[in-house]
């Protein structure tokens, strides 16, 4: 990697690890999704079984569909994983290019990689914990501290880098050289 582009990115390089680890993420869950998913299809059904009585009053149609969603949960986990890793990759690469700041860059290279990498986690861990809780509503509240700032710091890094952008475009460029004749006659 040439020097100057390798200086560019160290301020972003915890922001940027972070985005690639979600991105990972997302592929092992696919991973472990495609070996596996009847174990984990099973694990979420034996906590449902756990609280039948309590959690869904006996009731069999309750629990099916919750475990139906918890499965959706699960899935939106990996996709989300992949396109937010992607997404936050590219985003801080782009800022990091953009010449801002070393703290700017730090900053919105953290929240970009931090949330992404939080969001899909929150959604793992909702699909987890909703059969053994009753309900994908109870799960999904049960996390909302994980879920709020990690999805609110992405958003706004995202729409911080579209400012960033935006402002670089408005900033004048380098004054191009005047040209003079070979003969020094305009």
């Amino acid at each position: 990697m040439p020097k100057a582009l390798s200086s560019q990115l160290q301020p972003a390089s915890i922001g940027l690890a972070l985005a690639v680890l979600t991105i990972l993420l997302g592929q092992f869950l696919g991973i472990l999704f495609g070996l596996n998913e009847d174990i984990i299809k099973d694990h979420l059904e034996a906590s449902a079984i756990q609280v039948r009585e309590t959690a869904y009053q006996g009731d069999q149609a309750a629990m099916d569909k919750v475990l139906g969603k918890s499965w959706s949960y699960m899935k939106r986990a990996h996709l989300h994983a992949g396109s937010m890793g992607t997404t936050a990759t590219l985003l801080i690469i782009v800022v990091s290019l953009l010449g801002v700041s070393r703290l700017t860059t730090q900053l919105t290279s953290l929240a970009l990689g931090g949330g992404g990498l939080g969001y899909s986690l929150f959604w793992m861990w909702a699909g987890f914990r909703a059969p053994g809780m009753g309900g994908t509503g109870a799960a999904k509240e049960s996390l909302r501290l994980l879920a709020m700032p990690t999805s609110g710091s992405f958003v706004l890094a995202s729409v911080a880098v579209l400012v960033l952008v935006v402002m670089a475009s408005l900033k004048p460029g380098p004054k191009a050289p005047e040209k003079s004749w070979p003969d020094g006659k305009e």
